[in-house]
């Protein structure tokens, strides 16, 4: 087992779900600074340094994974030949450890930032503001989460949001008195069946309190995808003109989480350039836009260049087999080092 293996085995080990990242948050600073970058926290998440003054490349990945405290007693960090399982070893705890070998081989072209979240795998509601804020004059922008089937990049994503769909009625009792009462779940159903369609999903529905009562509350939580800003646009001033169809009802819409869809018109030059600089290193990468989203879509979507996929290859993100290819995560750090340290 090699060192990056090991470094690989030492993030997994230390279980991360979004909402308890603070001990690998901490790990990770101390490593960032021994790869020679000037790291500190940023409320949960982390922000470092390879470098100043204006005209960055900014480097975003996240830190948080989908699986809970306690599933590596379950699954634990397992190496067999040349792949590795375990939560969270593909997305993306694979693309810290190649980002870690990059800042060791490298010598920066120019000043490099990065930005590591805390909660992307719940849409950042605030790692998006870290994000942002390190965005501003950023010349390029490279993504460690995890490339698409066969090693390709994304060079464009879909938009995302979750949205939460609140509807008050009035109990009464369901056999005595019903006509008193409003149901809030029927008021809920009727809205979710309009709003249906492959874009939307319905991800949890719940309300009422027993059977024989008219239901006084419910509550829908809905996942969204978009490709283009003029479907989000059209999708969200659907919600946003929800309104009433029984009396005594009221229906109330929160977005929750909201990621910008990312159009690749801008980023193709730098993917381009990303292609041959692999090639230059012996591996042929295809580009294409991705259907789920990520922290790149803040960038991209702002008309930044941006890549994302730059994580090493793999499969079963978010699955019970997740698996990582580890000679992939060498080659993935030989990669973005080579993107650090050539002018673009």
């Amino acid at each position: 087992m090699d060192d990056l293996t090991d470094l690989l085995r030492l993030l997994v080990e230390h279980e991360s779900p979004t909402g308890s990242t603070a001990t690998l948050r901490d790990v990770l600073i101390e490593l960032l600074r021994d790869a020679g970058a000037d790291a500190h926290a940023d409320g949960e998440h982390i922000v470092a340094h390879v470098g100043e003054g204006a005209g960055h490349v900014l480097v975003l990945g996240h830190f948080d994974t989908v699986w809970p405290v306690g599933r590596l007693a379950e699954a634990p960090f397992t190496v067999s030949g040349e792949e590795a399982t375990g939560p969270g070893v593909f997305d993306m705890k694979g693309g810290l450890v190649s980002l870690l070998y990059a800042l060791k081989l490298a010598r920066p072209a120019g000043p490099v930032r990065i930005v590591l979240t805390a909660d992307e795998e719940i849409g950042s509601p605030d790692g998006a503001r870290v994000v942002e804020q390190h965005a501003g004059d950023a010349v390029a922008v490279f993504g460690l989460e995890p490339p698409l089937p066969g090693g390709t990049l994304k060079v464009g994503r879909r938009g995302v949001a979750r949205v939460r769909i609140t509807v008050r009625g009035r109990e009464a009792h369901a056999g005595l008195d019903v006509a008193a009462g409003v149901s809030a779940i029927d008021e809920l159903i009727d809205h979710v069946a309009a709003l249906r369609r492959p874009s939307v999903n319905v991800g949890t529905i719940s309300g009422g309190t027993r059977a024989n009562v008219v239901a006084g509350h419910a509550t829908a939580e809905l996942g969204l995808r978009f490709a283009t800003p003029d479907e989000e646009s059209a999708i969200f001033a659907r919600l946003d003109s929800l309104t009433p169809i029984r009396d005594g009802a009221t229906i109330s819409v929160e977005t929750l989480t909201r990621r910008p869809a990312w159009e690749p018109s801008a980023s193709t030059e730098l993917a381009g350039h990303v292609r041959t600089v692999a090639r230059e290193l012996g591996e042929t990468i295809g580009a294409a836009i991705s259907p789920g989203a990520g922290d790149a879509n803040l960038t991209g979507a702002r008309g930044i260049p941006t890549v994302d996929g730059l994580g090493p290859r793999g499969h079963g993100a978010h699955a019970r087999d997740e698996t990582v290819e580890l000679p992939s995560i060498r080659a993935r750090g030989e990669l973005l080092a080579r993107l650090l340290t050539v002018p673009r």
